[in-house]
């Protein structure tokens, strides 16, 4: 069995499914020879001209620039840079409307031509055949030369692709769109030149045959190519059928080696690499004469058109140009100006939309030439679009699916296999604009995948960052864990423990110490302190601005007061019954010495310097049974006298409490006072006992003991009613209406203890004398 290539050698064709035969209606513009359509007065570059990214900038307002100055640069494959079609200076760089179906706006740079037209330096590879291929691809690259087919796919990028893969290099010359005839009068113009971009590329990619395939429509290009082909080239033009779309990529490569290119794959998938032949003259220009892709050949058609032909029109020339130019004359009830032919190009919102590199031909039709579709009617399911489909798709239900925006089953019906050429809308009879559909549709799942993408670059992104941080963590922890490890070890070998527990351990060492240096506090002490801060807590939670304070402690004191005077008063009552009664009422004596020894456990002060009077007392009682009993009554005297003392000095103290300045010395000072009336109150008790006891027992004569205990009670009596008289005059005011200053306050109540004590001392000298005496 013959090989593919032998095949091809020995003539066999092969034929597509479907495809449609359209009027071509080329003899418009294929009659004259090309020509120059001069600088316009402004170039407008849009900075995406291709498939792929758009290039960085490497321009500013104002520059001045050359011809054939790049104007952006990139570093990868898919970039090709834009290229000043003649010196100028840049007078913009802003939106501007592009040659697309959308009629949307994109960043261009504006160029004010200088009419000099002056080249920059030119970089030539006239030895090419001496240069590596790689070499010669960033050449082509750097030139910024894209598929100039209408598909605009960077050249660099596909022959990179092809290197080592493919064995047959195809050149595309078909051209069988409606209208357009640029390819046919640029192999008639310059065969020569063609065929060396031809040669260039099979010194790229060594395929093992090269075609050239070429409709049949296209007599005078076919023997042009012939006559500059040679040999020893190893190219073959291979004349097929005129049929549309012959000329599209998958088709062409049926037609010439009858190999199938799978769906959404490219031709170099089966080993067959695809140039057009407009392309090959660029690389041409490229390659041997320096030039970048600045300006291309267009055809300028329809009879709305004076002049029509084709012409080398520069890169950013406005359509506007070419259409007063060339005498375009628009139809008067539906002007139209198309970029294409009149099965896949589009109508231009306006004529101001520059020439690109995908800009092949520029049709302006009459009314009557190509008619207008004037509604869309409902399918009849004829299956027409489906017969003449290149791509054997169902045209029909990839518009219901588009139409109800059924994304999922417009890719399960592959509608990316879809090439667009417009067979199936040609042959509607209901006039449905399929393509239009399909290309919406085609936008749409592109947009989306461009999201989905974007959202899984997200997530990678997101979880190499949780990735990092926990592998950062992990190593601080473990770089942690080894040093502390090593410190141990470290200690461990000198003998030592951890510098951390010794550290510890120090500070809990200066802790304890710290609190056994601490003053040890009295409970009694601690008690009154610990009350006095419990009230002061209390009345700071409690108290306001607004409210009165609190006097329920010095309505205790007065009550209690009033009761000692009951007291007071009942026994004054009862001393004058007795001394007018008889002598043998000796149960109310032991009344009166029950009351003193119970009150004077109340008192809050000690009298240490009298301890050695009642001592002596005591011990002249033990010696005459009279003087012990007078002794006995005086120490029951003294006794009622220091509690009444007592009990007067305390009286201000909640004044000093509540008003005083410092509240916690206070406290203190009255827990203090309070301890050593108790102490006095003890001891005070105890002398009372020890003096009784035997002046009950030993007494010879119980009447005079009695006089001189009523006469002792008597004097007692009348120093503590005074001494209360002046504690009253000092303290009760003051508690009552609450004086507003409280150092006056707390001088009255000293200077009224001091008069009491004073009292007491005075008592106490009397008693001497009668002792004495």
């Amino acid at each position: 069995m013959l090989s593919i290539i032998e095949q091809i050698k020995q003539g066999k064709l092969w034929d597509f499914h479907g495809g449609i035969h359209p009027a071509e209606n080329k003899d418009l513009s294929n009659k004259s020879p090309i020509v120059n359509a001069g600088i316009p007065q402004e170039l407008v570059l849009p900075l995406k001209q291709h498939i792929g990214s758009k290039g960085d900038i490497i321009v500013a307002v104002g520059d001045k620039v050359q011809k054939g100055q790049p104007l952006t640069q990139g570093d990868i494959a898919m970039c090709v840079p834009v290229h000043a079609p003649t010196s100028g200076t840049i007078t913009a760089i802003e939106q501007r409307t592009t040659a697309h179906p959308s009629g949307l706006s994109d960043l261009c740079i504006v160029i004010a031509p200088d009419q000099q037209d002056t080249w920059c330096d030119k970089t030539t590879y006239a030895d090419y055949e001496d240069r590596d291929p790689a070499e010669l691809i960033d050449a082509i690259r750097l030139n910024g030369i894209a598929g100039l087919g209408g598909a605009g796919f960077p050249t660099a990028r596909k022959l990179q692709g092809g290197l080592g893969n493919v064995d047959i290099l195809i050149i595309n010359a078909a051209e069988c769109e409606p209208y357009i005839t640029a390819d046919d009068r640029l192999m008639r113009d310059y065969a020569e030149e063609v065929i060396e971009g031809v040669r260039i590329l099979r010194h790229i990619i060594s395929p093992k045959l090269t075609i050239i395939g070429i409709e049949d429509n296209k007599p005078e290009a076919i023997k042009a190519l012939e006559q500059h082909v040679k040999e020893d080239d190893n190219i073959l033009i291979r004349v097929v059928p005129t049929k549309y779309p012959s000329g599209s990529s998958k088709q062409l490569v049926k037609i010439l080696t009858g190999r199938e290119v799978p769906s959404q794959s490219r031709s170099t998938s089966v080993g067959v690499i695809m140039q057009n032949v407009g392309t090959a003259f660029a690389i041409k220009r490229a390659i041997i004469d320096g030039e970048p892709l600045i300006e291309r050949v267009v055809t300028l058609t329809g009879e709305a058109f004076k002049e029509r032909g084709n012409v080398f029109a520069m890169l950013g020339t406005p359509i506007a140009y070419l259409l007063d130019k060339f005498g375009y004359k628009a139809d008067k009830k539906h002007p139209r100006v198309i970029i294409g032919g009149s099965l896949m190009g589009f109508t231009l919102p306006h004529s101001n939309v520059p020439i690109t590199k995908m800009t092949n031909c520029i049709l302006a039709p009459k009314r009557k030439e190509l008619p207008l579709h004037t509604y869309e009617m409902a399918c009849i399911r004829c299956s027409a679009c489906a017969d003449v489909c290149p791509s054997s798709l169902l045209p029909q239900q990839l518009q219901w699916y588009a139409k109800d925006q059924n994304y999922e089953k417009c890719e399960e019906y592959n509608l990316q296999d879809c090439i667009e050429c417009g067979a199936c809308a040609y042959v509607c009879p209901s006039e449905i604009p399929l393509v239009q559909y399909y290309r919406q549709a085609k936008a749409e799942i592109w947009a989306r995948s461009q999201d989905e993408i974007n959202a899984e670059r997200a997530r990678q992104r997101f979880e190499a960052k949780q990735a990092r941080m926990d592998r950062d963590k992990a190593e601080r922890e473990n770089r942690f864990k080894k040093a502390a490890e090593t410190r141990r070890e470290e200690m461990a070998k000198t003998g030592g423990d951890d510098a951390v527990a010794a550290a510890i351990a120090r500070v809990k060492a200066k802790q304890a110490a710290a609190q056994s240096d601490k003053p040890e506090v009295k409970p009694a002490v601690a008690a009154a302190i610990a009350a006095a801060k419990a009230k002061q807590a209390a009345s700071a939670q409690g108290a306001t601005s607004e409210t009165l304070p609190d006097n329920s402690e010095m309505a205790k004191l007065r009550e209690e007061r009033k009761r000692q005077a009951r007291e007071r008063k009942a026994e004054k009552e009862a001393g004058e019954s007795t001394t007018s009664a008889s002598s043998n009422d000796s149960k109310k004596d032991a009344v009166a010495a029950a009351i003193a020894r119970a009150k004077a456990k109340k008192a809050h002060q000690a009298s240490e310097q009298k301890a050695p009077v009642a001592d002596s007392v005591v011990e002249n009682v033990a010696v005459d049974p009279k003087k012990a009993a007078i002794a006995a009554a005086v120490a029951r005297a003294k006794a009622k006298k220091e509690a009444q003392q007592a009990q007067s000095e305390t009286t201000p103290e909640p004044v000093t409490e509540t008003e005083a300045v410092d509240p916690k010395k206070a406290a203190v000072a009255a827990a203090v006072a309070r301890a050593k009336a108790r102490k006095a109150a003890q001891q005070a008790e105890a002398q009372s006992e020890t003096t009784s006891e035997p002046a009950e027992t030993e007494a010879v004569d119980p009447k005079k003991a009695a006089v001189a205990a009523a006469v002792a009670r008597a004097k007692a009596r009348k120093a503590a009613q005074q001494a209360e008289a002046q504690s009253k005059s000092t303290s009760e005011p003051a508690a009552e209406t609450e004086a507003v200053d409280p150092k006056k306050a707390a001088v009255a109540a000293a200077v009224a203890r001091a008069k009491a004590r004073k009292a007491a001392q005075q008592a106490a000298k009397e008693q001497q004398n009668i002792e004495e005496d």
